[in-house]
């Protein structure tokens, strides 16, 4: 609005894209981005900066979700030696998944959604839990993916039923392209007051899915910290530069 009230639409025609279920991996607007980043020339994404304002060029991860569905057998509890607790299964591979975290490497399994059973006095017949994975490489995220897929029960009695949800896989590199972008952004960075910087973003975003169409610059938003948690906040100091670096891509980008 700004631009067209200023007189300046800009060289290229600009649409928004707001996606819905982003946090969850973009499972069902996959096929949209995709389909937008074909028709563009450039995309811009406004995940977070990185620390300190830097934006991403390429990504070398990748995000995948499953849900874990266990069934045992309902008893009394005051009988419980008849049935076959998919609570207590299900505990026990919450400590296998959990076990499979690398920190140093940046790979992270996340059971963060679990459910099970119906009262004190039954032995649960079901359980359920949610994991999210995110690997800085898909090397590494498809071996996490085989390794989930192979999981079996401790207790012979008791199934498990594994659903696969592939989120941003591959990652990509930063191309000729995604530098020449980068280097423009960078200079208009310049002009503005600040110094722009690019860094290898680990895991994925929806960048992951138009890379691969169209040069594609990630975390073009505010600066923050405390992601995901009580304490997420975006630093005031950050909003009026980082709009006006992408008011000023939207003017010289043709």
């Amino acid at each position: 609005c700004h631009l067209i009230r200023s007189g300046r639409p800009g060289r290229l025609p600009i649409r928004h894209l707001f996606v819905p279920d982003e946090e969850v991996g973009s499972l069902t607007s996959r096929e949209l981005i995709e389909e937008e980043a074909r028709r563009a020339r450039y995309v811009l994404v406004t995940e977070p900066a990185r620390n300190g304002g830097k934006i991403v060029t390429s990504r070398r991860g990748g995000t995948a979700s499953f849900d874990m569905k266990v069934t045992g057998r309902s008893a009394h509890s005051l009988a419980a030696q008849h049935g076959r607790s998919a609570v207590r299964e299900l505990a026990r591979q919450i400590l296998d998944i959990e076990s499979m975290n690398d920190y140093d490497s940046e790979f992270y399994m996340n059971v963060g959604i679990i459910e099970g059973g119906t009262s004190t006095s039954i032995v649960p017949e079901h359980a359920f839990a949610r994991i999210s994975m995110s690997a800085p490489s898909s090397e590494m995220a498809e071996k996490a993916i085989a390794r989930m897929r192979a999981i079996r029960s401790y207790d012979p009695d008791v199934t498990i039923e594994m659903i696969t949800k592939i989120g941003r896989l591959p990652g990509y590199e930063k191309s000729p392209e995604i530098e020449a972008l980068f280097q423009h952004a960078r200079q208009l960075a310049a002009e503005i007051g600040f110094v722009l910087e690019g860094v290898n973003g680990a895991i994925g975003s929806d960048a992951n899915f138009t890379a691969q169409f169209v040069p594609t610059l990630d975390g073009m938003g505010p600066d923050g910290k405390g992601a995901h948690s009580h304490q997420e906040q975006i630093f005031i100091s950050s909003l009026v530069p980082r709009a006006t670096l992408l008011l000023r891509l939207f003017e010289t980008l043709g």
